[in-house]
């Protein structure tokens, strides 16, 4: 499969015209496998469960060479995806999340990826579970690798409360003391807070011992502002309006967001957190690539 197929089959536009959050979340991931055993990522695993000695014709890039040093012998990880990973999936549903430029909504977007990499986990044996808030935590549903357990978390995606303003560094306080033990926590929003205050709720959460990753979506118009027109602009959170001109606000604009985006990748990156910006257009395999990028080097 070529990687252009590949990407037919994870494409968001796609993916709208399915109704079914199992198929979606299904199509995805095989999709995405299916690529990576014929891209240069093939060999991605979760772990590794033991060694084995060298052989012609393995892949050199399974070799650990860490043990070469040690033993002067030729070992490679015999991979294996059973592990007993925690997976955290907190997803933002505040009133933010419900714009669309097009077809569909940041929520849904976050939907699809959340219910792909709950499939991914179910898949890999992790136990996965869900929280959505807005300044709130609005419903949880704890991590288990129990059988039907992946649907119980899809019933949960198709009939999520709808939030109100967002609050995340508030509501990422509470959900720190909700995840009790070491997970991999992965964080979906768009991210309209001061910058300061998510640093500091997202440096205490690491601090607790979860290896966090970031994934921020914005719809298309929020990331070019295309507008070529005098217009008026609401806040969906707080209702307030402001006048738009192209000549004078794109530019204004696109500063500061460029402006926040650089600020939140670099605190993600003082604090050794994972950071990843997704246009609701954008293929879902760049945010599993990702994500098992993070799982390769963590367990």
């Amino acid at each position: 499969m070529s990687r252009a197929i590949s990407n037919r089959f994870v494409d968001p536009q796609v993916l709208s015209r399915i109704s079914n959050l199992q198929l979606v979340a299904k199509t995805v991931v095989e999709g995405f496998l299916a690529g990576l055993h014929r891209s240069p990522y093939h060999g991605f695993s979760l772990d590794f469960a033991e060694y084995r000695e060298y052989s012609p014709g393995d892949d050199i890039r399974h070799v650990d060479w860490k043990v070469y040093g040690r033993s002067d012998r030729l070992y490679v990880k015999k991979y294996e995806g059973d592990t007993n990973a925690q997976l955290y999936l907190l997803l933002d549903v505040s009133k933010s999340m419900e714009f669309s430029s097009g077809r569909l909504s940041k929520l849904h977007y976050a939907r699809y990826l959340a219910a792909s990499l709950a499939y991914l986990a179910m898949q890999q044996k992790d136990a996965a579970g869900l929280i959505s808030f807005d300044s709130d935590v609005l419903s949880q549903t704890p991590p288990r690798t129990r059988h039907g357990h992946f649907f119980t978390i899809l019933r949960e995606l198709e009939h999520l409360q709808k939030g109100d303003r967002t609050d995340i560094s508030r509501a990422l306080e509470k959900m720190a003391h909700l995840i009790r033990k070491r997970a991999l926590v992965v964080l979906i929003s768009d991210f309209y807070q001061e910058i300061e205050k998510i640093a500091k709720a997202l440096r205490f959460f690491h601090h607790r011992g979860n290896d966090v990753i970031l994934f921020h979506i914005l719809d298309p118009v929020e990331l070019e502002m295309p507008l070529g027109e005098l217009s008026t602009l609401e806040d969906m959170e707080t209702g307030e309006y402001l006048s738009y001109a192209p000549e004078q606000s794109r530019k204004v604009y696109l500063d500061l967001l460029k402006e926040h985006v650089e600020a939140l990748r670099t605190e993600c990156r003082n604090i050794r957190i994972d950071y990843q910006l997704l246009s609701t257009e954008e293929p879902l395999d760049r945010a599993l690539h990702r994500y098992l990028s993070l799982r390769q080097r963590k367990y």
